[in-house]
């Protein structure tokens, strides 16, 4: 009776052993090539004819484990691009609030703009030639590393910037 009740804490302790944590990096590289992912960059002008929005195919489609991460170029300083993780909200001076955001599901994405005024009335700054970045990562790997600077993300990726793809729509 002992070595059957030796024998059933020991089964009881393997089975609690079972659960382990695992590196994300496990579970994305293939030969040590990092996380699967994709990069690429769309440039398009916001006007009324386009419902204040684009459709971003995903081709192949997303698999359920990934993620998607959105950034609006915001601005140039000195040279240097500066990337706002998206959704991003913009304030004006005269209370005036913009929105880029976006939806997206395991076919396409849609980034549209939205705001507490008309976008009729919106300066042609925030509406032309506005470009995106979309990068494409493994859900497990999104929650590893601070999705608010792009440049850590490319580099915890390892994706240079001249891997980007400029996509046209």
């Amino acid at each position: 009776m002992k070595k059957i009740t030796l024998f059933l804490v020991f089964i009881g302790m393997m089975a609690l052993q079972s659960c382990e944590v695992t590196e994300v990096t496990e579970l994305y590289e293939t030969n040590n090539a990092g996380p699967k992912t994709e990069v690429f960059e769309i440039t398009k002008t916001f006007n009324f004819n386009n419902n204040y929005s684009v459709l971003v195919p995903f081709d192949p489609p997303l698999r359920s484990s990934d993620s998607v991460l959105f950034y609006h170029l915001y601005d140039v300083v000195n040279g240097q691009d500066v990337w706002k993780l998206m959704p991003q909200t913009y304030f004006f001076n005269d209370g005036g609030e913009l929105d880029f955001n976006f939806d997206f599901t395991k076919f396409n994405a849609k980034i549209f703009l939205t705001a507490n005024f008309n976008l009729n009335t919106l300066d042609a700054t925030w509406t032309k030639d506005q470009t995106f970045r979309v990068v494409i990562i493994p859900d497990g790997f999104a929650k590893t590393v601070n999705k608010n600077n792009i440049d850590a993300v490319l580099s915890a990726l390892k994706v240079a910037k001249t891997d980007i793809k400029k996509i046209n729509l």
